[in-house]
């Protein structure tokens, strides 16, 4: 499945295969089947089985599989990955959770790879994770960061931006697809929710993840640039390819200059805008 943006993935639980389909159509860009941490231990089996059958019998589906990062774990789902990609089914990837080097560079069929930063070592080792060929996008989850690196991030979340910067800069480094925010855990707060994503939006976030339909619309229209916004990149974008066939590299729009960088987050604006 060609990568493109994706301002929703919508996790769902990877033993209630009767909730894929629902998920999808909630208006997620995406949905991952969860084999991690929505699933019991006593379920992993049987999740890895519905998984693979539901994908099987949906190729093509906008649907990630996010894997277990645990030595005795990961080389099934691995495993059950490579044969839905030699069965020629297509899917959008793997998520790796909790992502470090070796887990990242794991043998998946040359599926493509969201990584997952939610540990001390994938903070410390993020640009080698980020260059790893298969790797296509960076996700952040705090949760688990804040766990292992025995934070108390504030509602503001302050404490998590060095953090959240650096998968920016690591994901625009290497040539990524701009990175995936954290999952808002406050179903209740929606106002957060529209706060936090416009926030993660203006940082550099292309996306969040999301754990109910509810918080869908929200994040969707967080990161899809207004009709307005739209208009005015393609009328600085125009403007500006006319001044450069007339041998300028530089002009003045409605008051505000215009050169190459400006124009770059034009184009940046337009490739969000809907399709």
């Amino acid at each position: 499945m060609p990568q493109t943006m994706t301002r929703t993935t919508l996790y769902v639980p990877g033993d209630r295969a009767d909730r894929f389909a629902k998920a999808l159509a909630s208006g997620a860009d995406a949905i991952i089947c969860d084999l991690e941490d929505a699933v019991a231990e006593s379920a992993k089996a049987t999740a890895r089985e519905a998984v693979s059958a539901w994908l099987g019998a949906n190729s093509g589906a906008a649907a990630w599989v996010r894997v277990n990062n645990r030595p005795d774990l990961l080389d099934d789902d691995a495993a059950m990955v490579r044969s839905l990609v030699a069965d020629g089914v297509d899917f959008a990837g793997v998520v790796v959770p909790k992502a470090d080097t070796s887990a990242c560079a794991a043998d998946f069929g040359g599926s493509p790879v969201m990584a997952l930063i939610e540990s001390a070592i994938g903070v410390r080792d993020i640009y080698e994770i980020a260059a790893i060929p298969a790797v296509v996008r960076l996700a952040l989850g705090e949760a688990d960061l804040a766990a292992d690196m025995c934070m108390e991030p504030s509602a503001d979340a302050l404490e998590m931006w060095p953090v959240r910067t650096r998968v920016v800069v690591a994901s625009v480094g290497c040539g990524l697809l701009s990175p995936c925010g954290p999952v808002p855990t406050d179903l209740n707060d929606h106002d957060a929710l529209v706060t936090t994503s416009e926030s993660l939006r203006r940082h550099g976030f292309g996306g969040r993840s999301v754990i109910h339909p509810a918080q869908v619309d929200a994040v969707n229209a967080a990161f899809t640039p207004t009709a307005d916004a739209v208009a005015q990149a393609d009328a600085v974008v125009a403007a500006y390819e006319a001044a450069v066939a007339e041998g300028r590299a530089a002009l003045i729009v409605d008051g505000k200059f215009i050169d190459a960088a400006v124009v770059r987050q034009a184009r940046a604006v337009l490739a969000r805008a809907p399709r």
